[in-house]
């Protein structure tokens, strides 16, 4: 049985803007920095003739890693997966305030996705997709009530 949760890798292009993204943004801290390369490296990551600088970032108690591939770079494009493709679909935030929040990562190097904006016209939630600088989705929800339980769910009697 596992112990627990270690952390969430993420693949990136540019260490210095994802990590300005992650924490000037979403308000992570770096953690550890760790630079591997090697044949040990490369059999468990599958990789040929691999280097890597990886950089941890820890917030609320979840650990991010950013994995940045000097060797052999990255692949695809930085744009946003399908909801449906297998696999890491996104990572989500409670915000108080959705558009203030929006554009601090817009600014920070983000792309806000308006047309995924939602509201509840009589409740003061909603929610809203951001793409990092390397098109992994951060959705953003406003909803009010305890952070322990997600929103909609019934609560234990």
């Amino acid at each position: 049985m596992p112990e627990r949760l270690s952390h969430i890798g993420i693949c990136v292009a540019d260490l210095p803007r994802s990590r300005r993204f992650y924490c000037d943004g979403l308000g992570f801290r770096e953690r550890a920095r760790f630079e591997s390369s090697g044949d040990a490296t490369a059999r468990l990551l599958q990789l040929d003739d691999v280097a890597l600088s990886a950089l941890y970032l820890e917030r609320d108690g979840v650990c991010i890693e950013l994995l940045h591939f000097e060797r052999p770079g990255h692949a695809g494009p930085p744009e946003a997966r399908p909801m449906n493709q297998l696999g890491l679909t996104h990572l989500s935030l409670r915000v108080s305030d959705l558009d203030a929040t929006a554009e601090r990562l817009r600014e920070a190097g983000g792309r806000i996705l308006p047309e995924t904006r939602i509201a509840h016209p009589e409740l003061p939630v909603g929610a809203l997709f951001v793409l990092d600088p390397d098109g992994t989705r951060i959705e953003l929800v406003k909803s009010p009530g305890p952070l322990d339980r997600v929103p909609g769910e019934p609560q234990a009697s």
